[in-house]
C-alpha cells in the first residue's frame, strides 16, 4: 500500500501540476509593445474594467498553452473570433467569482495552503538535497514567482468555494431520473420517403438570363477577397541565442554550480516492514501498532537474516510484503519525509529503529546504495552551452525587442535597417488575407499581426507595422508591399459556380414541391404510399437519418399515432415521415441507472451553478462591451 500510494500519487500530482500551472501563467513578453496598445474597455465587472490589452494578453496565454498541449492544432482555430470571445467570457467569469468570494469573505486558510504545498511532490522537486527551495528554477519552469503561484492557487480555491454550496446540494431521485430519461430516450417507429434534389436536377433548365439574374442577386457570394503581398521579420528566442557569446570559463562555472542537474542523484533501495496506523486513528490503536512494530524489530535484531520472512508474514504494505518488504531504488524526494530521513542516514545493511510516518510504523533495512554520478564536463558541454545561451538569451531578447520596436518606428518605410542590425532575414508572403489561412504558421497565423498589416495606415502608406507579439517570446514586424482590394469576380469567371448553385436551389424546390404533394396524397390514401422499411429512432441511438427528421418524428404526439409528418431538409430536399408508434426505452440495468442518475445530478448541478452565476453577473452589473461572433448568442449582461 505504501509503495503503491507513493508511485500513483506522485504521477497524478505531476500531471495535475503540468495541467494546472499553465492556467495561472501569463506567457510571453511583457511591456515591449505595451505603449502602442489602446486601453479601451471590453468588459466591466463590479465597476472594474477589463481592457483590450488584458484580453489580448490572456488569449495569447491560452493559445500558447493549447499549442503546447496540441502541437498539431490548426492555429487559425486557436485564434478565431469564437476562441477569443471564449477567453473574454472566462476572464469575466473568473472576476465575477473572485468578487463574489471577496464579498462573502471566503478565504483559504494559510494552514490549508501550507499542507497542500508540503504534500505536493512536484513542488518537492524544486528543493535541493538540503531541502532548500530553488526559487530561480521554479520561476524558470513556471514563468511565475512562488508568491504569484500561491496567490493564484488561493484565488482558484476561493472561486471554487463560491459555487460549491450550490453544486454540492444538487440531488436527483431515481423516480425523477426515470421520468425525465424515459421521456428523452423514448423512441418512435418510423417509415421514410426521401425526395432528394439530385433526383430532380435533370428537370431543371436555366437560361443565360437566369444565370445573370442570380449572379446579380447573389454578388456577395462571388467575391475575390482582398489580398496583400507582404514582407516581414521575426525576432524570437533562437535569434537572440545566436547573438549571445559564451566563454569556456562561463560554461565551466555553470557546470560546477549545477552538477546535480547533469548527472543522476544518489539512489537507495530499502526493504521495510509496515504496521499501518492512520494518523487519525485512536491513540490506543496507534500504541498497539507501535508495540507490534517494536516486537518485530526485536525479532529482526535477533535474526537479521529472517527480515524477508517477517516482512512477508507481517508487513501491511501489499505492494512490497510479498517481495519480502523490498522497495525500488529511490532518490531524495520520493518517499515521505520521516522514512526518507531515516533511510538516507543509514549505512548499507543497517536496520533502523521503529520509524513513525503518516502510514504507520516502519522497520527499515538499507539494502543497497547507488552513488550519485556526474558526467565529465566535456560530455555535457553542449547541453550546458544551450542552457547558458537560453538563460542569457532571455535578457538579450528583451534588449533586441526594444531595438526592434525603435527601428521599425524610426525607419517606417523599410524593414532593412532592423533586419541588418538584428541579423534577421526578411521573409515574404503572397496572397495574405485579413484572417489566418488554414495551416498558417508563425506570424501568418496571428490575428493581431494580420490586423496590423491591414490597418488603414499600413495599407495606405505601406509603412512598417509596430513590433507585434505573435507567440511566446516571438515578435514580428511587417509591411504591405502590394495590395489588391476585394472585388466581385466577373460572371464569366464564376459562371459554372452560378449554374451549380442555381440548379441546386431549383432542384431542392422541386423536391420539396413533390414531397408536399405526396404527403397530401398519402394522408388521404395511405395505401398508395411508397415508404422505406420501418426503423426506430430516438435521441439516445445513433441514426443515419437527418437530425431535423428525427426531431420532427419524436415531437409528434404519442397519443395521436400513426401520424404523417413532412420535413423540409433545405439543401437536402424533403422527407415524408410516417410515425407508426411509440417505442418504450429499453429498461436500463442497475449500473446504467446509477451512471445516468449521477450524470443527471451533474447536469442539474451545472445548471444551478450557471443560474447562480447569472444572478451574480446581474448583481455585479457585468457588461461585455464587444459583440459576440456571428452565430453566437450574446451572453446575459452584455
Amino acid at each position: 500500500m505504501f509503495e503503491t500510494f507513493r508511485k500513483h500519487n506522485k504521477i497524478l500530482m505531476f500531471f495535475l501540476f503540468l495541467l494546472i500551472i499553465p492556467s495561472f501563467v501569463l506567457f510571453g513578453v511583457e511591456g515591449y509593445t505595451e505603449f502602442t496598445r489602446g486601453s479601451d474597455k471590453v468588459a466591466v465587472v463590479d465597476g472594474h474594467p477589463i481592457t483590450r490589452p488584458d484580453w489580448e494578453a490572456q488569449h495569447r496565454n491560452d493559445a500558447d498553452r493549447l499549442r503546447q498541449q496540441m502541437p498539431s492544432a490548426d492555429p487559425s482555430l486557436l485564434d478565431s473570433e469564437a476562441a477569443r470571445y471564449a477567453t473574454l467570457e472566462r476572464m469575466v467569469r473568473d472576476r465575477v467569482l473572485v468578487a463574489a468570494a471577496n464579498s462573502e469573505h471566503l478565504v483559504v486558510p494559510d494552514d490549508r495552503l501550507a499542507r497542500m504545498f508540503a504534500e505536493d511532490p512536484t513542488l518537492a522537486a524544486f528543493r535541493d538535497a538540503e531541502g532548500k527551495f530553488d526559487r530561480q528554477r521554479f520561476m524558470q519552469a513556471t514563468r511565475m514567482t512562488p508568491e504569484q503561484y500561491e496567490a493564484a492557487v488561493r484565488a482558484d480555491l476561493s472561486r471554487q468555494q463560491v459555487l460549491a454550496g450550490v453544486t454540492s446540494t444538487a440531488l436527483v431521485s431515481q423516480a425523477q431520473a426515470d421520468v425525465l430519461l424515459d421521456a428523452v430516450y423514448a423512441g418512435r417507429e418510423i417509415q421514410v420517403a426521401r425526395f432528394e434534389p439530385a433526383q430532380f436536377a435533370a428537370k431543371v433548365t436555366v437560361s443565360d438570363a437566369d444565370l445573370e439574374t442570380y449572379y446579380k442577386e447573389h454578388a456577395a457570394q462571388f467575391l475575390a477577397p482582398e489580398q496583400a503581398s507582404i514582407e516581414y521579420i521575426v525576432l524570437d528566442l533562437d535569434a537572440a541565442k545566436r547573438a549571445v557569446t559564451v566563454s569556456e570559463a562561463d560554461l565551466k562555472s555553470y557546470y560546477e554550480q549545477n552538477q546535480s542537474r547533469f548527472g543522476t542523484p544518489e539512489e537507495r533501495r530499502a526493504s521495510h516492514i509496515l504496521i499501518t496506523a492512520p494518523q487519525d486513528a485512536p491513540a490506543a490503536e496507534r500504541e498497539k501498532a507501535k508495540a507490534k512494530a517494536e516486537q518485530l524489530l526485536a525479532e529482526v535484531r535477533k535474526n537479521p537474516a529472517g527480515f524477508a520472512d517477517l516482512a512477508k508474514k507481517n508487513s501491511q504494505d501489499p505492494g512490497s510484503a510479498e517481495k519480502g518488504g523490498q522497495l525500488d531504488f529511490v532518490a531524495r524526494g520520493a518517499m515521505v519525509k520521516p522514512f526518507e530521513d531515516a533511510m538516507f542516514a543509514m549505512k548499507k545493511g543497517d536496520v533502523s529503529d521503529v520509524v513513525e510516518s503518516e502510514f504507520g510504523y516502519h522497520i527499515i533495512r538499507l539494502d543497497d546504495i547507488k552513488p550519485a554520478e556526474v558526467p565529465p564536463f566535456e560530455q555535457v558541454k553542449a547541453r550546458i552551452e544551450d542552457d547558458v545561451r537560453t538563460q542569457q538569451a532571455t535578457q538579450e531578447f528583451a534588449k533586441q525587442a526594444e531595438t526592434l520596436s525603435d527601428l521599425v518606428y524610426q525607419q517606417p518605410e523599410s524593414l532593412q535597417g532592423a533586419a541588418d542590425q538584428l541579423k534577421l532575414p526578411i521573409q515574404k508572403a503572397e496572397g495574405v488575407t485579413r484572417t489566418p489561412a488554414a495551416g498558417a504558421k508563425g506570424p501568418l497565423a496571428s490575428r493581431n499581426f494580420l490586423s496590423a498589416l491591414f490597418a488603414p495606415e499600413s495599407l495606405q502608406r505601406k509603412q512598417n507595422t509596430e513590433a507585434i507579439e505573435v507567440g511566446t517570446n516571438q515578435l514580428a514586424a511587417g509591411r504591405v508591399v502590394q495590395y489588391a482590394a476585394a472585388r466581385t469576380l466577373p460572371l464569366e469567371e464564376v459562371k459554372a459556380q452560378v449554374r451549380e448553385r442555381l440548379v441546386s436551389e431549383r432542384a431542392a424546390a422541386l423536391a420539396k414541391a413533390e414531397g408536399e404533394a405526396k404527403l397530401k396524397a398519402w394522408q388521404a390514401n395511405a395505401a398508395g404510399a411508397s415508404l422505406g422499411a420501418a426503423t426506430t429512432v430516438s435521441r439516445g441511438v445513433a441514426s443515419t437519418q437527418p437530425a431535423a427528421l428525427i426531431e420532427a418524428a419524436l415531437r409528434t404526439d404519442a397519443a395521436k399515432l400513426p401520424a404523417w409528418v413532412g420535413v423540409d431538409l433545405g439543401a437536402q430536399g424533403y422527407a415524408v415521415v410516417k410515425v407508426n408508434k411509440g417505442v418504450s426505452r429499453p429498461a436500463p440495468t442497475d449500473e446504467q441507472k446509477l451512471q445516468e442518475r449521477t450524470q443527471l445530478a451533474q447536469a442539474v448541478a451545472g445548471a444551478e451553478a450557471q443560474a447562480y452565476y447569472e444572478l451574480l453577473k446581474e448583481r455585479l452589473k457585468v457588461k461585455i462591451l464587444v459583440p459576440a461572433p456571428a452565430g453566437q448568442a450574446e451572453p446575459a449582461g452584455s
